[in-house]
């Protein structure tokens, strides 16, 4: 009995149970979509994702293929909470159970604001939100580049105003701005515009402007991405940001020279109106027209003032051509009656002169007079000297002489005997020495010596170096001797 019992109860393989398992999980879930936090991410070598989803209650192990991760819509995270979609599969080989997932998105806009948040406060620690990096537009920019989408109503909108406004020329580097993968091709787009060299072969815009139209959170998340915010705040060119309607505001607004509310709104602030230029211009025109009018009726007037302030110019020219006319003909009269005038005085001065001829055949007879005096009184010098000299001579014999020259010779010995005995070297002879230093100069106080100090001792019969020892001399009275 028990054992037909027990043959009653079917037999499987393991191969069959797993297979039994996995068709029942797959037939009765089909196609869902679990909610949960991320955990336990793992990304293998050959591209698949591996994962697990857990909430309060539980944990389910998850795979995204590799040929489904271009497509999941989102970069996956540990600790960030999804909706992840897909369909329930078994693995016979370690007889678990597991979400084979092809898309994920955020768990709600509540979970977006909160990464979005934490995203701004960290970039903007960075400073990439900063206000002085913020570069002003140019006025009227030759090129403006456009990264938006090559379809939709962005790309006219912003063409139409353009076109309105002030036509420029306009590059549009055409990039999705959403789904998978556009967050990149933005970031590729913004640095591709800064790459440009200027005068290449491609314009390099002068302002370029990022835009979408509007959509939800999930739709504007390429915007929000950390990548296209540190593009943008990298930029080399000024940029202005333009993503949803006027009440959206994504990341990339904060790191923008300008925001713009529409596509058409940040058209408008890329280039001026061409017909309010044209009337700025006709009123500053205006403006200088009637301010160079007033300038010059201002110097019209000072210019009527000047001329009722100077004189009657023919009027003073009448008077000196006149006068100049007088001037001359009393110059006429005056130049002969000058001449007169001297003349009458050269003659009045000349009967004044005395007999000059006369005055110098007198002159020349006193001279000659006086030589004859002259040289009469020489010829009697000259023989009262020759009969002197006749007188003296003969008084001027040898004895006398000689009796001159021995007196003169015995004055001569006794002060040279006398000068001997004064002479100093005849104290030295005696054994006294004169001490000076080593310059030569007479050392005659023992204070004025130091210690130690060389010297120079002069003795009779020549000279000898000496250095003074520590010795105390005597008084005034006495002498040191050596």
């Amino acid at each position: 009995m028990d054992e037909q019992a027990t043959s009653n109860v079917p037999e499987y393989s393991v191969s069959e149970i797993s297979g039994a398992v996995k068709r029942t999980l797959e037939g009765a879930f089909g196609r869902i979509r679990v909610r949960g936090e991320i955990t336990e991410l793992k990304r293998y070598p050959s591209g698949h994702i591996y994962f697990a989803l857990k909430d309060e209650g539980g944990k389910i192990s998850g795979v995204v293929w590799k040929f489904s991760v271009p497509r999941l819509g989102l970069v996956p995270e540990n600790g960030v909470e999804v909706v992840a979609q897909g369909k329930i599969s078994a693995y016979g080989e370690r007889s678990s159970y597991q979400l084979i997932v092809e898309r994920m998105e955020y768990a709600g806009a509540g979970a977006l604001l909160a990464r979005i948040e934490a995203l701004r406060l960290r970039l903007a620690e960075e400073g990439l939100f900063d206000a002085a990096r913020k570069r002003a537009l140019p006025l009227l920019p030759e090129v403006i580049g456009v990264v938006t989408s090559a379809q939709g109503a962005v790309i006219q909108d912003i063409k139409t105003t353009l076109a309105r406004r002030f036509p420029r020329r306009l590059i549009l580097w055409a990039v999705p701005v959403q789904g998978e993968g556009a967050a990149q091709r933005i970031a590729d787009a913004i640095n591709g515009f800064s790459a440009l060299e200027p005068g290449g072969a491609v314009p390099r815009p002068d302002v370029v402007i990022v835009a979408r139209g509007g959509g939800s959170l999930e739709d504007l998340m390429a915007f929000n991405d950390e990548a296209v915010v540190r593009a943008a705040a990298a930029s080399t060119i000024p940029l202005i940001s333009a993503v949803g309607h006027e009440t959206d505001t994504t990341l990339i607004d904060f790191a923008s020279d300008r925001r713009a509310p529409t596509p058409t709104a940040a058209a408008e602030l890329a280039v001026p109106s061409r017909v309010e230029i044209a009337a700025d211009l006709q009123q500053k025109g205006a403006r200088l027209t009637g301010a160079l009018n007033r300038m010059m009726q201002e110097r019209r007037l000072g210019l009527q003032r000047a001329e009722r302030g100077l004189p009657d110019l023919p009027g003073l020219l009448g008077t000196a051509r006149q006068r100049l006319d007088d001037r001359a003909q009393r110059l006429a009269l005056a130049l002969p009656n000058l001449l007169a005038a001297r003349r009458a005085g050269l003659d009045r001065a000349a009967a004044r002169l005395p007999d000059l001829p006369g005055l110098v055949a007198a002159r020349r007879a006193a001279l000659a007079l006086v030589g004859e005096k002259l040289r009469s009184a020489l010829r009697h010098a000259v023989a009262q000297r020759a009969a002197l000299a006749a007188r003296v001579l003969p008084r001027l014999t040898e004895a006398p002489l000689r009796a001159r020259l021995r007196e003169a010779a015995a004055r001569l010995s006794g002060t040279a005997s006398h000068l001997e005995a004064l002479s100093y070297a005849r104290v030295l002879e005696r054994g006294f020495a004169i001490v000076s230093d080593p310059a030569g100069h007479p050392l005659t106080s023992a204070a004025a010596i130091r210690p130690g100090q060389p010297l120079r001792l002069r003795l009779a019969d020549g000279e000898v170096a000496a250095t003074a020892d520590g010795g105390r001399g005597r008084s005034r009275q006495g002498a040191l001797p050596l």
